[in-house]
């Protein structure tokens, strides 16, 4: 008999699990918060279950875990943590500190199938979703060495094509008898999958940022493929229509690059663009990586640009780049030594 990785229950669905095994449904609680708030590993931690019932769990359920097989750590604070999955194939998390707090990157796909140009990710093609223990997973095994403040859906993976993971474990971060995380410090991010948007304000209160990159149609075309599909009109409706809590705002990413999306004119663009959304920007320099030939933008457009969003009102972050010396860009440390294993 396969055993059910309670890890991919959310409180609702262990408390069904839970009736299921003819035990009062209060118990799922108790668990959930052994699972989350005490990190416990083995049914047998969990003092307040009975050991009847343990032995019960044991029989019929497991509590997953991941290790870190890799974990690099930059000047800058930065750490860069690789985790080698049941089926072999690896994902990155990475931590990132900032004025006090601790923000962590973490996956929820196994490559990604995007194929946004500026993105390392991408060229390694899918290979499956992770489930949802496996994202809740990153968390428990980063938290068991640094406080972590921040959650962001900004590693590998497009998260709005694997909703079926994404919800329940934006669910499980933010359940208060889970993580506890407060929705305002869990931020999901896409390249732009409309129809998903809307599911996923449906299935969860959760912050959204959106990989915007583009000014015009022609350029999001070239550098990122889902906008044949999902065209800047209909992605800038969907965020206008995404339900947020009040007094919150859309997070709208920019990767700027070199003599392709830096101008003052894509900066004017911008600003049309947005002027009905309630958002703020993220300007992020590219980070320059082998086998691809785009450009970071100078320093001096860079302040250009950001100025002129600011002189518009529009509320800008310039996101320096971290981790530099450790592979911290996106896939560059799974590409690292997956090369290194293949020599081996």
């Amino acid at each position: 008999m396969e055993k059910t990785d309670i890890k991919n229950l959310t409180l609702s669905g262990l408390e069904a699990y839970i009736s299921g095994l003819g035990k009062e449904r209060f118990r799922a609680k108790q668990i959930f918060k052994w699972l989350y708030q005490m990190d416990a590993m083995d049914f047998d931690e969990m003092t307040n279950v009975s050991k009847e019932f343990r032995s019960v769990l044991k029989e019929r359920a497991e509590i997953s875990n991941l290790l870190p097989e890799a974990v690099e750590a930059s000047e800058d604070g930065t750490r860069k943590y690789l985790f080698r999955l049941r089926d072999g194939a690896a994902v990155e998390s990475v931590l990132i500190p900032d004025e006090g707090r601790n923000t962590l990157c973490i996956s929820s796909q196994v490559g990604c199938a995007m194929k946004c140009a500026f993105c390392l990710t991408g060229t390694f093609g899918l290979s499956r979703n992770l489930t949802t223990a496996e994202i809740v997973n990153q968390v428990c095994a980063v938290k068991r060495e640094h406080p972590v403040n921040n959650i962001v859906f900004m590693g590998m993976g497009e998260p709005l094509a694997n909703l079926g993971g994404v919800i329940p474990a934006v669910n499980i971060l933010t359940d208060p008898d889970g993580f506890q995380f407060s929705t305002r410090k869990v931020t999901v991010s896409t390249s732009g999958l409309v129809p998903e948007m809307a599911e996923l304000g449906r299935g969860c209160t959760v912050n959204l940022a959106v990989s915007l990159n583009a000014t015009t149609d022609e350029v999001r075309d070239q550098i990122m493929p889902v906008n044949r599909a999902y065209p800047l009109k209909e992605l800038l409706a969907a965020c206008k229509a995404f339900p947020l809590p009040s007094r919150r705002w859309i997070t709208i990413e920019y990767v700027m690059i070199r003599d392709l999306n830096d101008t003052l004119d894509d900066a004017k663009r911008l600003v049309r663009l947005i002027s009905n959304i309630p958002s703020k920007v993220n300007l992020i320099p590219f980070n320059e990586h082998d086998g691809c030939g785009f450009k970071s933008p100078t320093q001096e457009t860079i302040d250009r640009f950001h100025k002129y969003l600011l002189d518009k009102h529009v509320t800008v972050i310039t996101r320096s780049s971290r981790g530099g010396d450790i592979s911290a860009a996106c896939g560059q440390l799974k590409g690292k030594l997956d090369q290194v294993r293949q020599q081996g």
